[in-house]
């Protein structure tokens, strides 16, 4: 197939071009500046030049392409709900490339805040939010079924981990780092799932091949893994005390450190025959360059 991948010299976007490349497919993918245009020529893809703003290309790119991918976000969360917006404006141009095509579209959202307290599953529908969270891509998505694309979503794990993370783990250590320890609120058994990002990215080409439109995917290795360990596995890396610290200690990032995020893929790797092989969060913390 040729895929046309948003975000593809992004943490998993990149993952995703190595992983459709490995397995034999051909990519396009958009480069908004020279040097990530010169990395995805250096892997083997073709490169289409532009932002999430360019609607006509992503239309035009989408068209010509047997599948997309689209794993692009700004995720600057001080501007979340327009971030979100230009998501779904990005999602609209793509699927006007696809339309009619009975192509698939892969969007990309997450299983952060999806149930609270017990395992949440493919089934589960994000709550509608406010200040644009959670994300609308699935929303988007689902518009798209009836105009003849086969969209589907890939939902992240919240710590989606490995070589050069920039989510959620570095944001907890740049906060340990400033506040001289690692916290958790309350006795920490809140849970976070996680996925190594080669692991996330063979759920995204596993979809394209085998996914049906309006499904689900869970890119989840580790269903729960509980806060506490997080912030020793943390403390460990910065040799600082791990206390328990009220909310109020992690400013606006308290909604995620208090989550309780367990998430189970298990219907996800029946369907695909998925089967994650990569570290946990834990060994990758300690192991992977976080600090």
């Amino acid at each position: 197939m040729r895929v046309f991948v948003t975000g593809a010299t992004g943490f998993v976007g990149a993952a995703v071009v190595q992983e459709l490349l490995a397995q034999g497919h051909a990519v396009v993918g958009l480069a908004r500046s020279d040097g990530g245009a010169a990395a995805l020529e250096a892997l083997g893809a073709e490169v289409v030049r532009g932002v999430l703003e360019d609607a006509d290309v992503l239309t035009e790119a989408a068209a010509s392409a047997d599948g997309v991918i689209h794993t692009a976000f700004d995720h600057d969360f001080s501007r979340f709900a327009e971030s979100c917006q230009l998501d779904r404006r990005a999602i609209e141009a793509l699927g006007e490339g696809l339309a009619g095509s009975d192509r698939p579209l892969l969007v990309t959202s997450g299983t952060a805040r999806l149930a609270s307290g017990r395992l949440a599953t493919e089934n589960d529908l994000p709550a509608e939010g406010v200040g644009g969270y959670p994300r609308v891509s699935e929303s988007a998505a689902a518009s798209l079924l009836a105009k003849g694309v086969r969209a589907s979503t890939v939902r992240l794990a919240p710590s989606t981990h490995g070589a050069g993370d920039h989510g959620f783990v570095p944001m907890l250590i740049d906060i340990a780092r400033r506040t001289g320890v690692s916290a958790y609120i309350g006795d920490g058994e809140n849970r976070w799932s996680g996925v190594h990002r080669l692991d996330a990215a063979k759920v995204y080409r596993l979809a394209l091949e085998r996914g049906v439109g309006g499904e689900r995917y869970h890119a989840v290795a580790e269903e729960g893994v509980p806060f506490r360990e997080i912030a020793a596995a943390i403390g460990q890396g910065l040799n600082l005390p791990v206390e328990s610290r009220p909310a109020e200690h992690f400013g606006w990032f308290a909604m995620f450190a208090g989550m309780d995020a367990a998430t189970s893929s298990a219907w996800t790797r029946e369907t695909l025959g998925w089967a994650p092989t990569g570290p946990g969060l834990i060994e990758d913390i300690a192991e992977a360059g976080y600090f």
